[in-house]
Parts: structure tokens; C-alpha cells; sequence
């Protein structure tokens, strides 16, 4: 999917509806897990043969002083009898308050994703972050640290001049996250993470979430989950750009 790296993911961000939003877990410091499950599936057949498949899942811990928070995605799609998405990616970070404002941070994150092939990324990452705001029904973060990605492909590409199956390198980590409570049923989230390569100057990936949540009921909300990842250098043909956008109903277990 080629489209403009950044601008347009934040784009299709704030034009989705509100009806059509990436659900949150309810947040409250209290030491306990908390999870939101969310499925979706479409099926067209006639002109079109198109099928498509999505799951996703977010669970957190939540004190007073620290978060544990975990996190998955994954969709099938057909069209045509060609596969068109198979994607799986997941992530796990863990922060720390050392101070009021200050926290430190370590976080894994892993994707699949056949049509980029990548058989297996794999990001450590760990550092700093200041609490630039934190209410209860509002928070704003902002993080950097180091981070360290080995790259598995399905087959061999042509990476920095040389064809190679693996590549791994160090990179910066900078980051920016912010939580909104819009109403007593709505929620806002929006995280970017840059990642700028230290092994060759210039080359940077960039990770974007966001959306909203919009309750049907305490258990239940109609949801849309949209991941933007941007490679600067993804390898010989293939794309810089992948957007994954999951629709369906969410169900929340507090």
C-alpha cells in the first residue's frame, strides 16, 4: 500500500467515525488486570470475492506509580484468491513513576507480516519518559531511550547494498502519548514512536496508533483499530508504507 508516510495515517485517523473507533481499557490504579477483546469479519461475493478477518487485544495493569500493558493485532484478508493481509503483530511495555514526573520505561514489541515479508521483527527497547500531563481523565507523555531491532525475512533482500536474510541495528527511541476522556462513553488515544536508525544515518521507522472509543454499553463498544508503520528503507520491492484498520465490536472485562 503506497501512501504518504505520517500525514496520511493521522489523517485517516481524524477522518474516521466516532462510530468506528479504537477502543481503550478502562483505566483505574488499582492493581488489577483489565482486558478489551475486539473481532471483526466482512464477506463480499458476486463482482468481488473477498473475504477478511480481524482480531485484537489490549490488556493493562494499572497502579498509582507503575503499567504493565500488553497488546495484539492480527488480520486475514482474501480478494480474488489472492492474499491481500496476513499480519500479526504484538507488544508489551512496562513503566515505572521514579518520581512524580519522571518514569523509566522497557518495552518488546514483535511483528509477522507476510506481505512485507518480514518473518519476524523483533524491537527491545528501554528509557526515560516525563509525565507532561497526568489526570485521571487526561494524560500526556513523552519518552526517549535506545532501542534494538533484528529484522528475519522470508526471503532475501537487498538491504543496505547487501542481499541478506537478517539485519539487525541499534536506534533511537522518541516518543509521544497522550490519553483524552471526551464524555463519560468516549475516550481518545494516540501514541507515535520514531525510531531513528543509529547504524546508518537517515533511515528511520515510525510507528502511529490512534482512534477513539465510543461505549454501546458497560461491557460492549463499537470499535476501529488503526496501526500506521513507516520503513524508510523496507528492502527491494516492497512498500515503505503498511496500514492495518480493524473494525468490529469490542467486549471489555473489568
Amino acid at each position: 500500500m503506497q501512501i504518504r508516510p505520517l500525514a496520511r495515517a493521522v489523517l485517516c485517523a481524524a477522518a474516521a467515525s466516532p462510530l468506528l473507533a479504537h477502543a481503550q481499557v478502562t483505566q483505574k490504579p488499582d492493581g488489577q488486570w483489565r482486558s478489551l477483546f475486539t473481532a471483526g469479519a466482512s464477506i463480499a461475493s458476486g463482482n468481488t470475492d473477498a473475504k477478511s478477518a480481524s482480531l485484537s487485544a489490549d490488556v493493562i495493569k494499572l497502579t498509582s506509580t507503575d503499567k504493565w500493558a500488553i497488546n495484539g493485532a492480527a488480520q486475514y484478508a482474501r480478494s480474488n484468491g489472492a492474499t491481500t493481509a496476513n499480519h500479526v503483530g504484538g507488544s508489551t511495555i512496562y513503566s515505572s513513576d521514579f518520581t512524580p514526573q519522571w518514569f523509566g520505561f522497557g518495552e518488546l514489541d514483535l511483528l509477522h507480516d507476510v506481505p512485507s515479508d518480514l518473518s519476524l521483527r523483533t524491537t527491545l527497547g528501554s528509557g526515560i519518559g516525563y509525565h507532561v500531563v497526568k489526570k485521571p481523565d487526561q494524560s500526556f507523555d513523552l519518552s526517549a531511550g535506545l532501542a534494538y531491532t533484528m529484522d528475519r525475512y522470508r526471503h532475501e533482500q537487498v538491504i543496505q547494498d547487501e542481499t541478506r536474510r537478517r539485519y539487525n541495528h541499534a536506534e533511537l527511541l522518541l516518543a509521544e502519548e497522550s490519553n483524552n476522556k471526551l464524555s463519560d462513553t468516549t475516550t481518545f488515544k494516540q501514541k507515535l514512536t520514531v525510531y531513528p536508525n543509529l547504524r546508518e544515518t537517515g533511515d528511520v521507522r515510525t510507528v502511529f496508533d490512534a482512534g477513539l472509543s465510543v461505549a454501546m454499553t458497560k461491557q460492549l463498544a463499537l470499535t476501529a483499530t488503526l496501526s500506521h508503520r513507516y520503513d524508510s528503507r523496507p528492502g527491494e520491492g516492497l512498500g515503505r508504507n503498511d496500514t492495518l484498520f480493524v473494525t468490529g465490536i469490542s467486549l471489555r472485562l473489568d
